[in-house]
């Protein structure tokens, strides 16, 4: 088991202010930046003071914390299973998923959801993709090619999708690990194989609304939505190029080549002013100039 401590460091500032909601991966605007007042300069000498702790189990992913309410994936393994001590070691390992909906106050589990999910991928602790929270909706993404969407304040099913069952994907090595993206009524993942490494479904239904780009393998890296040429545009960087989509069809608006060893596109793209930049593990950074006008 794990254990998971929200630690409040707001607590040690006189009035007590409360934090911004961190809904997604890298938080508000997805970009990794607190905006709020108030935030300590440095902890105390003993540590910030820890509310509660709750056991969970593996998993890779971070919590997205909205309202009252923080929402993390774990893994449980069957009985009289264990993940193997070597994390490269490969093979069917018996047990399932979980979605978790803590309360914010005292850690108490508000509701979950548990399915069953047998791993066949190296590193086989757990989920990798934060929940995303919007409006009244949880998405969570599994290991494994699990897409769900709940009813935040309930934890019912409204829809799902199965990436392996549905359109025939294979799991990545390291497991399914991009975190969707919402850009109007779309969320928009990472999924694999012919013509559909990235996909757009329904928000609110999960309905396809378009497929795009062919390669070997999707890679990790998260959609990432930018602002380039006067225009929104969704970048999916896989093993072999990264492309512009706009993300209202799918249509390619500039891809430029880009092969990385062992399938290893993770880092989020960043960018500032025109530029984009990109790293891999073996094969090092890019620098992209981005066009001024519409693509």
């Amino acid at each position: 088991m794990k254990w998971i401590a929200l630690l409040a460091a707001l607590s040690f500032c006189p009035s007590l202010m409360r934090g911004d909601d961190w809904s997604q991966w890298w938080g508000p605007q997805r970009v990794g930046v607190w905006r709020e007042s108030g935030i300590l300069k440095e902890f105390p000498s003993a540590g910030p003071k820890v509310r509660w702790r709750v056991p969970v189990g593996a998993g890779y992913s971070g919590p997205a914390v909205v309202g009252n309410r923080v929402y993390v994936t774990d893994r449980v393994v069957a009985p009289k299973t264990s993940t193997p001590t070597d994390p490269f070691e490969r093979g069917k390992i018996p047990g399932g998923e979980r979605v978790l909906c803590l309360d914010e106050a005292d850690g108490k589990i508000i509701w979950k959801h548990e399915y069953d999910c047998p791993y066949d991928i190296s590193y086989p602790a757990g989920p990798r993709a934060t929940p995303l929270v919007e409006e009244d909706r949880v998405y969570t993404l599994g290991a494994e090619g699990h897409l769900f969407c709940f009813q935040y304040e309930s934890g019912k099913v409204l829809w799902s999708r199965d990436f392996k069952k549905d359109f025939g994907a294979r799991t990545p090595l390291w497991g399914f690990a991009a975190h969707p993206v919402i850009e109007g009524n779309k969320l928009m993942c990472l999924v694999g194989g012919q013509g559909s490494v990235a996909m757009a479904f329904d928000k609110l239904t999960g309905k396809e609304i378009w497929r795009a780009l062919t390669a070997k393998e999707p890679g990790y890296c998260p959609p990432t939505m930018i602002e380039a040429g006067g225009r929104r545009q969704l970048i999916i960087w896989h093993p072999e190029s990264i492309n512009a989509l706009d993300p209202e069809n799918g249509k390619l608006f500039w891809t430029v080549p880009m092969e990385v060893r062992s399938g290893l596109s993770i880092p989020t793209p960043r960018q500032h002013g025109d530029l984009l930049f990109i790293t891999s593990f073996y094969n090092g950074p890019i620098m992209l100039r981005l066009a001024k006008d519409k693509p």
